[in-house]
């Protein structure tokens, strides 16, 4: 039996958690960002030092109990009892999640607590970069959410309420391309499209129009009819 998952993959910054949480609140499913886990993971390597060993970096996951919980509409990365929140998304942890995501044994730890928070009675719209090609092969929808770099990079700096002129978004787009080239060609989990994944170039739409795409997608025979 497939699981109750929708997954939602893509290049960085393409919105990939904003239209994940938005269609799992449209949907009445939970919301698992995988990438925040990842950031979480993320902080204790850089807390170790470069480079940390791997399994020092999951030593210590495990000691400081760091995890996710349900707040009754998404999971929330959790560090030693208390929310890690904007501490995920400092520049500095930006620059190092990439690397830190590319070791197999993170990879590996951090898939085994995704499957195991999906659950029969508790449907999940789950973003990353491997979801419908490692985490759920089997997942009854899939969908590889892309947009220009340029148009990712202007979305990126909008969303940090930084200067989009041309020269920025041109910087920022040329660290986009170079971060999809390293994601692409990792030898563990690379950043690809599944076979039977819905593509949707997002460079033209709206974000309601995007999110309503995937919705319509959503009316699929194996996924569970509720919410929304």
């Amino acid at each position: 039996m497939s699981p109750p998952v929708i997954a939602i993959d893509g290049p960085a910054a393409s919105g990939k958690s904003s239209t994940a949480a938005a269609v799992a609140a449209a949907l009445g499913y939970a919301h698992l960002d995988s990438g925040a886990l990842y950031r979480g993971v993320t902080i204790l390597a850089l807390e170790l030092g470069a480079p940390p060993e791997p399994e020092a970096i999951l030593r210590s996951a495990e000691a400081r109990g760091l995890t996710l919980h349900y707040d009754g509409r998404a999971f929330e990365v959790y560090l030693a009892g208390e929310p890690l929140g904007e501490r995920l998304r400092t520049a500095e942890v930006t620059s190092a999640v990439s690397a830190v995501s590319a070791l197999p044994a993170v990879r590996e730890w951090i898939n085994a607590r995704l499957r195991g928070l999906v659950r029969p009675d508790r449907p999940v719209v789950l973003d990353g970069r491997d979801i419908g090609t490692a985490v759920f092969p089997d997942a009854p929808l899939k969908v590889f959410l892309t947009a220009s770099p340029e148009v990712r990079a202007r979305r990126r700096l909008q969303q940090r309420n930084e200067d989009a002129s041309s020269a920025r978004v041109e910087a920022e787009a040329r660290i986009l391309k170079a971060r999809d080239e390293a994601d692409s060609k990792r030898p563990t989990a690379p950043l690809r499209k599944a076979q039977d994944a819905h593509l949707l170039d997002t460079s033209d739409l709206t974000f309601e129009e995007q999110v309503g795409r995937i919705v319509a997608w959503a009316a699929h025979p194996g996924l569970p009819k509720i919410g929304g």
